[in-house]
């Protein structure tokens, strides 16, 4: 505590989680300094023996790394704490707090929202300024069950043109995180539905939505019902140590949905989005092995050679092709017995 500054507060979503008593397994803070906020962080950095890194020299701005947390030092906006929190997106995350006074600050009254579980605009034109925001909206009113107050879902929806302009990585890192929660197949839908997806995701109607609806209904049905299957479909395809990335094979299948139907188009989709080559790779499999399977699936099912070539075509991803398959109302009497032979050791 001696090391961070009399003035230095803590802010953003750290402080908005803790009000509402939410725990994570990694944790990420922020801080804003009126100065000195990469030396700060440097001499932190080096009294713990962790990373350190520069993010943004313009702004002062610069990560702390350790083994389980992150910490981010920015020089605030303005002259004072509360311009800085006047410039941020939405009222529950402009919520400071003081680690040497133990004191909040709140002059947009963001804790009443949090009340209300309301997601509220700070101002227009803080959106304007950098639209990945509208997006994020939809985000954090999956990830916290909260709703879109009428007024900033309305500037959202007049302001959705400007998404298209946004950097493809910022734009995928949002859908990845939608896309990993079984809550965020609806404001997916919202976003939708509110003029967000059209200049990335054209081929999207509600058609699609309604799948992705379907798949997380059918994996919760298996979480319960057979966890060898669920485990399949929440692993990939090498173990994950990164925090932050959301890679599963039931993202992979809930994003293929997301995609135009012929393989050329929907990997070109995923190149302009920014997938590395290995979640490329996945997605792909999924609709390659879908589309076998979808042809060659008769009433008695697959002969032992066309399962042998389906595996191989869908490899570690088979669990995505059968969990779509039922998805698309294939029944279960021919499909779970596939699961059970893949699910089978050297087989």
């Amino acid at each position: 505590m001696s090391l961070l500054p009399q003035q230095a507060y803590l802010v953003g979503g750290s402080v908005r989680d803790a009000l509402l008593h939410r725990q994570a397994d990694y944790l990420d803070l922020d801080f804003v300094l009126p100065e000195r906020a990469i030396a700060t962080a440097k001499s932190i950095a080096q009294h713990y023996s962790a990373g350190f890194v520069v993010l943004d020299t313009e702004h002062q701005i610069a990560r702390v790394v350790f083994p389980h947390a992150t910490v981010d030092f920015a020089q605030q906006v303005g002259p004072t704490i509360y311009s800085d929190l006047h410039r941020r997106d939405f009222t529950i995350n402009a919520i400071a707090y003081s680690p040497h006074s133990e004191t909040l600050l709140d002059p947009l009254d963001g804790c009443t929202d949090l009340a209300r579980k309301t997601l509220c605009m700070v101002a227009a034109e803080n959106l304007e300024d950098d639209p990945l925001r509208l997006l994020r909206a939809y985000r954090q009113a999956a990830q916290l069950g909260f709703s879109l107050d009428p007024a900033t879902q309305h500037m959202i929806r007049s302001l959705a043109p400007a998404l298209g302009r946004m950097a493809a990585e910022r734009v995928r890192g949002e859908l990845d995180c939608l896309l990993s929660q079984p809550e965020g197949s609806g404001l997916l839908g919202l976003a939708w539905q509110d003029g967000l997806l059209q200049t990335w995701l054209p081929e999207v109607d509600r058609t699609h939505l309604d799948r992705l609806a379907t798949i997380d209904q059918l994996a919760a049905q298996y979480h319960e019902r057979w966890p060898e299957f669920s485990s399949l479909l929440h692993g990939w395809v090498k173990e994950q140590t990164t925090p932050g990335l959301h890679r599963s094979w039931l993202k992979a299948t809930k994003l293929s949905q997301l995609l135009p139907p012929d393989l050329d188009s929907a990997e070109t989709t995923l190149v302009r989005l920014k997938y590395s080559r290995a979640e490329q790779q996945a997605v792909l499999s999924i609709l390659k092995g879908w589309h076998y399977l979808h042809q060659h699936q008769g009433q008695t099912g697959l002969s032992p050679g066309q399962q042998y070539q389906l595996f191989k075509i869908a490899g570690a991803g088979f669990g995505g092709v059968a969990l779509l398959s039922l998805a698309y109302g294939m029944p279960e009497a021919l499909i779970l017995p596939l699961v059970e032979r893949y699910l089978i050791p050297n087989d």
